[in-house]
């Protein structure tokens, strides 16, 4: 008989195991750093969507573990996540929502005045469905969630490292990200498998736009307007905000009604208004014309008995 299928994890799963790792999730920022060299003089970073730690175990490693005793204390290394995780040395862990606002005044209390995060990191995903386009989309508004609680903890020059799902309308994210960083380039760490769309933005040298606010907006629940008008800011006033148009008392587009809408009417056919000048189909339809499907259909069976 043969070994359980535990035993056929890849490579990176049983290396995760054997190095003491919460999960294999770990080489991935491992390997970006090795390329952008992100840990470089970073001393106070927040870990977004920490759960269940293997982010944070390696900043706790290489930022806290490996220096000497006695120059731990500069160290800060805040991990946010709703769910509860395991103690790891040199952590300090806050329950919270990236969305809330009381989660940014709780990491900006943690580094003290005047002091913010060199580093920001999230490899936070949804549950995914299968369904590419629906994942893809909830991806992008975590990232995008990420990005609003980083605009708020982050120092200038600072570093912001993301997992996004690459998609047909992923460039947009990439123009958001431009806005507020010198340089953002998107990675594929070795430890990622081929078979998976994520990938990693790396988004260097933080430098929002002169005049910009950091402010927590959720468009479903917020007046935008009236927020973006809080500041004196004119890049928060260009916020577009999002309507739909119509209520619940027209049609649903996802369903279907009766083509006799006017009960006291009756329904009348009409032809569209322009049909098409040159369809795609119409090469067939002239071949169906001097076509019998009938006589091509004995044709065929007089060629098979003429095989047998």
């Amino acid at each position: 008989m043969g070994k359980t299928s535990k035993d056929k994890r890849d490579i990176y799963y049983r290396l995760a195991k054997e190095d003491g790792w919460r999960a294999r999730s770990a080489f991935k920022l491992i390997h970006i750093d090795e390329i952008f060299n992100i840990f470089d003089g970073v001393t106070r970073a927040v870990d977004l969507c920490a759960a269940p730690g293997s982010w944070s175990q390696v900043l706790s490693r290489r930022l806290y573990e490996s220096r000497d005793p006695k120059d731990r204390d500069e160290v800060k290394i805040i991990a946010v996540d709703l769910q509860h995780m395991g103690p790891l040395p040199g952590i300090i862990q806050l329950r919270g929502d990236i969305t809330m606002l009381s989660t940014v005044e709780a990491i900006i209390a943690h580094f003290g005045e005047n002091q913010k995060a060199q580093l920001v990191i999230c490899d936070g995903a949804p549950d995914v469905t299968g369904l590419h386009d629906m994942d893809e989309y909830i991806q992008a508004q975590l990232l995008l969630a990420a990005l609003n609680i980083t605009t708020h903890v982050l120092a200038e020059g600072g570093t912001f490292v993301a997992k996004i799902f690459r998609g047909k309308d992923v460039t947009l994210l990439y123009g958001q990200l431009r806005i507020f960083f010198h340089k953002v380039t998107i990675a594929k760490p070795m430890s990622s498998r081929n078979s998976s769309i994520e990938a990693f933005v790396i988004c260097q040298k933080y430098s929002p736009p002169q005049g910009y606010k950091p402010q927590l907006i959720n468009p479903m629940q917020d007046d935008v307007k009236l927020t973006a008008c809080e500041t004196d800011s004119p890049v928060n006033r260009a916020i577009i905000p999002f309507m739909v148009c119509g209520d619940l008392r027209e049609f649903d587009s996802d369903m279907s009604y009766s083509l006799n809408i006017d009960p006291e009417k009756e329904y009348e056919h009409k032809e569209v208004v322009q049909t098409p000048l040159a369809p795609a189909y119409s090469e067939v339809l002239e071949r169906m014309k001097t076509t019998s499907l009938k006589h091509s259909g004995s044709i065929k069976v007089e060629a098979d008995k003429k095989k047998d």
